[in-house]
């Protein structure tokens, strides 16, 4: 079950059944009423219903929260997870006797998460910079259907209910929370806790949970920023920022409903716990902090929370966990262009005295949007966070920095470039960017063609995986792709539509992040030992001969902890590009190198990197789905034809039923066979949805899965109508009627095929076998070339040896004349044994992919190996050679049996070796001739 709830679908459905299913049994009225009075009327007194009562508005949402924490209930969770979210929302709500008392119905979600693998990858050009995606699965969870009253005076909740979990059914359960009454930033949590008043040895009692969340009531009071138009907000104006009062809600809308996350830079001499912003029991220096809007008003007054996860956290859910959380209150200063803060932290959290409270706000925040974007200065986002403390004062700790890319920039016009080497960069590659083009067409420096996938190899052969994404081109800055299409953050003028390229400059100035995972063996230099390599670049592209030369900058840092002392870029990289043209031929891939300009006694040279890419260009992703789409319906068409021929040859024997013991069994038991091969090892795509990576490149969905299934209905079909063939053809020879040279004759040919059918199944295991070894040798995930020219470093997976026995399942099915043949040959038989609907049109049927793959490999310049469907070269064999030795042998057997059918089987033979000894009918002698 637990593997189960790692796929979305099934989280999502298990969403929506544990907060919209209809609410379980509950008891009668006085058993509620009695155990309420004993567990909770000292917490919310009962109250009787009014008729009158009605529904109330806006009490619900005053109640509900989503991102809360939970700790305890050690039978039921894992006690050192610090991933615990608590959700509660109330369903209905009825006025009482008493005022201000409303009776509640509503239900709780604990929920405990878990990481998992990320999402794979398109193929497609579709790289967003500075994003990471991961997927996290629910592990363990507790619903709980609660009934109870609310005290609006006094702020507290007391519900009666059960809950279910994984590990038990139907406990009883008593919740308890504390609302904040005034609302304000020093009282703005809900405390309480869930408890089980089953039995201590029952089944269903589980140890108390404890649960703390924060307000989201829309009566916030914001008190202590009040209108401090940034004062205290010192150290925020080293950097230009960007205006947010174009933003359709101002400051609302950049920080309002979304989760940023932003790198750490801590001062130079930090390493203990006077840097750490949660003071001395915060453990180690986090890596990173986690911006989160909650509320915002007067389009500038913004509530916040702050989080200090580990380097690990990934998941998508902010992490509400009181010991590593902070929460701020800021105001937008529209004349300075930054956000100013007040942060404090969540005290009495332990899980000894779990009496939470919001305190020591000592803590300032600054943070603005940079105008200005360079080779060294790549985030959307600066700010810093420090103590207003003195030093030496419990709790103080220096000024740390932060920086990333928010999510909001995307929605922020107004960022420029501005670029600093490209004068380097043009006396450096001066031959390179000023060279002429030769009349091929190489993609736009403002297309969605200029990002790519990209494999980096070092001296070692260590191969590492990463991306490349353009940040600006010319004036223009970009902060993402959506769909391929650049989104644009800057107020420069786009480049206009059905203008051609010659009225523009053929160089462009644009700049790169490069990002890579290298592996632990990957020799990239001294003191690299982050898990993520990042490469900022800037340079000229030649757009008549792309090719693209830049600068490039990294970190230098010797762990994932930024030390601003240890802060330093090494800038001395140049980066070289030649992009494929738009219409290549011969399947010229991306290809280019990452070099150190310093010395080799430098301590921090490396070796050069090898690039390349296995991305392809938008124009070829649309012909290879346009390409995909046309293979389906031949091969629909061609199976179809498949069971025509068979039903034809079918109403032949049926018309001359004589001819049926002629016609080889071997023949089509290899006819039948092979259909029957690729049925069984096929037939999973009837039941599974493993196509995930096909339907990503596609970006089909389940249209690929659904023809499958057409495809291997109507080849079904086709075995059994051949198997039908089979059957009436071995009956034949059963009778009495029947020739006794026939079945003489067929076991001939078996002995003759048979040896060459298992010596040719051999031989293609031991090919598997010396392929598969020899890819291992030499990079098993890597292909330098292959009989379409791939390009260098693509991915590929070497077929299993089912996927090789299929491919010569294939080839015995180009060959299924052979059997028949022989026969003809040694029984020396006559008449029209095959029809030639049957013999020439499966003939077609057979060498027509070898015809059309032939055509492809030599009309197209870059083939994606999920594209192939009609000529999978998986499923048969299919290369120059054999796109050419087997329709010449297709149409020669099929020769072979028309000058057999008309001539007699052995004219194919020398005169010499056409008279042999064979059954002869001796005339009866009767006793009218003695």
């Amino acid at each position: 079950m637990k593997a189960s709830l790692s796929n979305p679908l099934v989280i999502l459905i298990l969403f929506i059944f544990l907060f919209y299913s209809p609410a379980s049994p509950k008891p009668s009225d006085s058993t509620f009423e009695s155990t309420y009075v004993r567990l909770c009327n000292h917490h919310v007194p009962a109250s009787a219903a009014r008729s009158d009562g009605g529904t109330v508005p806006g009490v619900s949402d005053e109640l509900r929260f989503q991102s809360g924490y939970f700790a305890g209930g050690d039978r039921l969770f894992n006690r050192s997870s610090t991933s615990n979210h608590a959700s509660f929302r109330v369903t209905s709500v009825r006025r009482s006797a008493s005022d201000g008392v409303f009776e509640l119905r509503g239900q709780m979600l604990l929920q405990q998460r878990r990481g998992a693998k990320p999402a794979p990858a398109r193929f497609l050009r579709r790289v967003y910079p500075g994003r990471r995606v991961s997927h996290w699965g629910v592990s363990q969870w507790m619903r709980v259907s609660l009934r109870g009253f609310w005290s609006q005076s006094s702020g507290n909740l007391c519900m009666l209910g059960t809950g279910s979990h994984a590990n038990m059914r139907n406990a009883n359960v008593v919740l308890k929370l504390s609302y904040p009454r005034a609302l304000i930033l020093l009282d703005c949590l809900i405390s309480g806790s869930l408890e089980s008043f089953d039995d201590k040895s029952s089944l269903q009692y589980f140890e108390r949970i404890s649960i703390l969340a924060l307000s989201q009531s829309s009566n916030y009071k914001f008190t202590v920023v009040g209108d401090e138009r940034g004062n205290g907000c010192g150290g925020g104006s080293y950097v230009e920022g960007l205006s947010l009062r174009n933003l359709s809600q101002g400051a609302c809308t950049a920080f309002l409903g979304h989760t940023d996350r932003f790198e750490l830079k801590y001062g130079n001499h930090c390493g203990n716990a006077s840097c750490n912003p949660l003071g001395a029991n915060g453990g180690g220096l986090p890596a990173f902090m986690l911006f989160h809007g909650i509320r915002c008003a007067e389009r500038q007054k913004v509530q916040m929370l702050l989080g200090f996860p580990d380097s690990g956290y990934r998941d998508a859910v902010f992490p509400f966990y009181p010991n590593t959380t902070l929460v701020s209150e800021g105001v937008w200063n529209e004349e300075e262009n930054q956000l100013c803060a007040v942060a404090c932290q969540i005290l009495n959290s332990t899980e000894s005295w779990f009496n939470p409270y919001v305190g020591d706000c000592k803590i300032r925040l600054s943070l603005r949007f940079p105008a200005i974007l360079s080779l060294r200065n790549r985030s959307t986002v600066l700010g810093q966070i420090w103590s207003d403390k003195v030093v030496g004062e419990p709790g103080y700790f220096s000024k740390v920095g932060f920086e990333g890319l928010s999510r909001v920039s995307r929605s922020i016009h107004g960022f420029h470039y501005k670029y600093d080497e490209t004068n380097m960069v043009r006396k450096s590659c001066a031959e390179k960017v000023n060279a002429r083009g030769k009349g091929d067409t190489y993609p736009d420096g403002y297309s969605s063609d200029m990002g790519f996938r990209m494999l980096m190899t070092d001296s070692k052969g260590q191969v590492a995986q990463g991306y490349s994404s353009p940040l600006s081109v010319g004036d223009q800055v970009y902060g993402g792709q959506s769909y391929g299409v650049p989104t644009v953050l800057t107020t420069g003028k786009p480049k206009p539509h059905g203008i051609q390229l010659d009225d523009y400059n053929i160089l462009l100035n644009i700049s790169y992040t490069m990002r890579f995972n290298p592996p632990p063996d990957f020799k990239f230099g001294r003191g690299v030992s982050s898990t993520e390599v990042k490469i900022n670049a800037e340079g000229i592209y030649n757009r008549k001969t792309g090719v693209l030369c830049m600068i490039g900058c990294k970190h230098l840092r010797s762990t994932d902890i930024i030390l601003m002392k240890n802060e330093s870029l090494d800038c001395e990289i140049m980066v070289n590009i030649q992009f494929p043209p738009l219409n290549a031929k011969g399947g010229e891939s991306l290809q280019g190198t990452i070099e150190s300009t310093r010395q080799k006694s430098d301590p921090y040279y490396f070796d050069p990197l090898q690039l390349s890419s296995y991305s392809i260009y938008t124009t070829q992703a649309d012909a290879s789905i346009w390409r995909m789409d046309f293979e389906i319906i031949m091969v629909l068409v061609s199976n179809t034809l498949a069971c025509v021929f068979v039903g034809l040859q079918l109403l032949h024997v049926k018309k001359f039923p004589d001819v049926l013991p002629c016609i080889s069994v071997v023949m089509l038991l290899v006819i039948t066979l092979g259909h029957m091969i690729t049925l069984v090892l096929n037939f999973e795509a009837l039941f599974t949805t493993n196509h995930s990576v096909q339907n990503a490149f596609l970006g089909s969905g389940g249209w690929l899965q659904v023809n499958e299934v057409v495809v291997r209905m109507v080849t079904m079909v086709a075995f059994l109508l051949e198997l039908r063939l089979v059957q009436l053809t071995w009956s034949s020879r059963q009778g009495e009627g029947s020739h006794p040279g026939l079945w003489d004759s067929e076991k001939k040919v078996l002995y003759m095929t048979l040896p060459l059918y298992i010596g040719g199944g051999l031989t293609a295991w031991l090919v598997h076998i010396w392929k598969t070894s020899h890819q291992k040798r030499y990079r098993p995930f890597r292909l330098s070339h292959h009989r379409y020219k791939l390009p260098h470093g693509r991915f590929y997976q070497p077929p299993s040896l089912w996927e090789d026995f299929k491919s010569y399942a294939g080839l015995l099915l180009d060959g299924f004349l052979l059997p028949q043949i022989l026969l003809n040959i040694i029984f020396n038989s006559e008449g029209e044994a095959l029809t030639p609907s049957f013999y020439v049109g499966t003939t077609i049927v057979r060498i027509l992919p070898h015809a059309y793959d032939l055509y492809r490999a030599h009309s197209s310049s870059w083939y994606l190996d999920l594209s192939y469907i009609y000529a999978n070269h998986r499923m048969d064999f299919y290369s120059t050679a054999w796109d050419i030795i087997i329709p010449i042998c297709g149409i020669l057997f099929a020769l072979l049996v028309y000058f057999q059918q008309r001539f007699g089987g052995r004219c194919i033979l020398p005169k010499r070796f056409r008279e042999v000894s064979s059954y002869e009918k001796v005339p009866v002698i009767g006793n009218d001739d003695l």
